[in-house]
């Protein structure tokens, strides 16, 4: 299936989105990766979009991945420049950490390069 990267994104944004909303030690407002209910509505919106592009887009899902992968990527180097001076928020929208930035640079990197390379 050509499309798999982009469907294989898109679910593992929307489980992520979706565990930010159940008590866990690894996704949450407490916990190893902080979000708050806008970070995970986020994560949820990626993931559906890239499902829904997965499923009916004919064409341009790789350049879907691209946006993605530089949106990420912009957000998460952001972050980890400006969250520790506005207290934990992201632009002052929504709750993050350090951890969770590095995650975005890091992620938005390989959607990028699936974007780039992929078939």
């Amino acid at each position: 299936m050509a499309k798999r990267p982009v469907l294989l994104v898109g679910v593992i944004f929307l489980l992520l989105g979706l565990l930010g909303f159940v008590s866990n030690p690894l996704i949450g407002e407490n916990a190893l990766f902080a979000s708050d209910t806008v970070h995970n509505l986020i994560h949820v919106i990626i993931g559906v979009i890239l499902l829904a592009v997965a499923y009916w887009s004919s064409e341009n899902y790789l350049l879907w991945l691209k946006i993605v992968g530089v949106a990420l990527f912009l957000l998460g180097a952001i972050g980890l420049a400006t969250v520790p001076s506005l207290g934990g928020t992201l632009l002052g929208i929504f709750h993050t950490n350090g951890e969770y930035n590095w995650f975005h640079v890091i992620a938005g990197a390989v959607v990028f390069i699936a974007g780039v390379y992929g078939k």
